[in-house]
This record gives C-alpha cells, structure tokens and sequence, in this order.
C-alpha cells in the first residue's frame, strides 16, 4: 500500500510541471491506474489530485481534458465526499459539459454526475446548479449526441430528479419536450428505458401537468402500456409509474384525466400487476385502485378472484 501511496504522490506532483508532456503523461497513469486498481482511488485524491484535476478541465486540450474527467469518474466510484469538497469541482464539471473538447468529454463528466448522484444528500446541491442541469437537458436533445453520452445524461437527470425540489427546475428547462422526443422517436429499448425512468420522477411534481399536455404526454405513456406496442417490461413499469405519481401529485382536473386515460389500458396496467417487478407490480395494483375508485373490482382482482375459484375447485 505504501508503494502505491507514493506513486500516487509523484504522478499528483507531476500534475503542476511546466512541462505539457510531463503533466499529460502524469494523467494518462492516473487514469489508468484508477480505472484498474480501486486501492488506489483513495490514495490519489489524498495526494491532492482533485483540484489540478478540476482545474484541467478547463484546457483547451482534449486529451487533457478527457483522461482528467475519466479519472475524476473512476475516482467517485470509491471516494465521492473529497469531490464534493473541493471547491470548484461542480463548477468544472458543469465546464466539460457545456464546452468539451471531446464528445466522450462530455459523457464522461455527465457520468461523474451520476456517480455523485447516488447520495441522497447530493442531489439538491447538484440540483441547484441550473448550468449543470441545462447542459444535461441539453445533452438528450441534442440529435449529435452519442448514444452513450444521452444515455449518462439521462442517468444523470435521474438521480437529479429523485430529489423531489429539483423536478420543477429539471422542467422548466426544457426537459420534458426532449424526454417524449427520445421515447417517440428514438426507438433504442435501452434509450426509451431510461428515458421513461426520467419522466415517471418528474411526473411526481405540480408542474408535470401543464408540460405534459403540450406534448401529449399522458397519451404517450398510455401507448406504451397498449399490449400491441410491445415495450419493454421496464418501460411499462416506468410509464405505470409515471402515471400514478401523475395522478398522485397533479391537480385534480389532470388527475381525473390521467385516470380516464389510463383505464383505455386496463389490460397492461394488469399485465404489469400480474408479472412486473415487487415494486412495478405494487404500482400497477395502487393504480389501477385509482382507476376503479367507486366501479367495484378492477379487472386485476377479478381475475386473482377466478384464479382462487379455479383452485379450490
């Protein structure tokens, strides 16, 4: 371990060289050591690798800038609080998304995001930073964008939007329109999954109603629970989701609509209540409750009704 701390300590020394072959080389193995070697992830940012590395973002050399972002990734995996406690970092990254000299740049600084994401106590201070969340938002609707990059952006968007305060912001710029486009247009199971995940959270908020009429967005997920469209198991479980969190959140005009809606799609809500996950199966049966408030059973518990009949007959 020893060994390792001091290599560690001579390739962060290397990192304020004068000389640009000297620093490029330093983060090269930097960044391949904290891809391979987990041990020492925790050493480097010990070393005090974090600032130079924040501040590297900002060169106009995508090689630099590249292997810098991909170290600050690998780096997260093991140890995200010395990130988040350098200052500047979100400010860096919030950089190499809006300007990067790579496209993998930016993939790589949208998927730092979203390994800092994955604590709870991050996410209103990523979420406060309207920058960060634009570029994101910016980043799926954009048609040049890799499929990979979307797909960390969408990522990152998630873990944004699991903090209840930060969905009317992720709204109001713009994610809703690019958020259906993908799951229209985009036809990519993996793409459309993540992008249905993104929409259920953002459904859990007021705000949801007014944007998701300008893009018929209750339709959409409608459609996606139509046995005939063939979604993914995950994209049925998300739009469910979507749903009743819209009919849970929303006003009361936009609920009664959602449930006059969704009741056209009886069938895959209880497709999902029947074969979806402990949690999708859960929601399908909360809304489908909803649906059938006041019109006796749903169709879900007749048929559980005539299962039980037919075993113990």
């Amino acid at each position: 371990m020893e060994v390792k701390r001091r290599t560690a300590k001579t390739l962060v020394t290397k990192l304020s060289s004068v000389s640009e072959q000297t620093r490029t080389e330093s983060l090269c193995e930097l960044r391949l050591i904290s891809k391979n070697d987990p041990e020492s992830r925790p050493l480097i940012a010990e070393a005090g690798a974090i600032p130079y590395l924040s501040e590297i973002l900002y060169s106009p050399s995508a090689i630099a800038q590249e292997n810098a972002t991909a170290t600050l990734l690998n780096i997260s995996i093991s140890s995200r609080e010395p990130l988040m406690s350098t200052r500047g970092l979100l400010d860096a990254l919030s950089h190499a998304l809006r300007n990067p000299e790579s496209p993998s740049t930016a993939q790589l600084a949208a998927a730092t995001l979203f390994s800092l994401l994955t604590v709870d106590s991050y996410r209103p201070i990523i979420g406060s930073k309207r920058d960060i969340l634009y570029a994101l938002v910016d980043m799926i609707r954009n048609p040049n964008s890799h499929p990979r990059s979307i797909k960390d952006g969408l990522k990152a968007l998630f873990g944004i939007s699991l903090y209840p305060l930060n969905r009317a912001t992720v709204i109001e710029l713009g994610a809703v329109p690019a958020l259906f486009s993908l799951v229209v247009k985009d036809g990519r199971v993996g793409i459309v999954e993540d992008a249905t995940a993104v929409i259920a959270q953002l459904a859990g908020c007021e705000e949801a109603g007014d944007a998701f009429k300008k893009v018929s967005g209750v339709g959409v997920l409608v459609d996606l629970l139509d046995l005939s469209t063939g979604s993914s198991a995950r994209t049925k479980e998300n739009a469910v989701s979507g749903l009743l969190n819209m009919v849970q959140c929303g006003k009361k005009d936009v609920g009664d609509y959602v449930k006059e809606m969704a009741s056209i799609v009886r069938n895959g809500i209880s497709d999902v209540a029947e074969n979806g996950s402990s949690k999708g199966k859960k929601k399908a049966e909360e809304l489908l409750n909803l649906i059938d408030v006041g019109s006796g059973m749903n169709e879900f518990q007749e048929r559980q009704l005539d299962n039980a009949i037919a075993q113990s007959s």
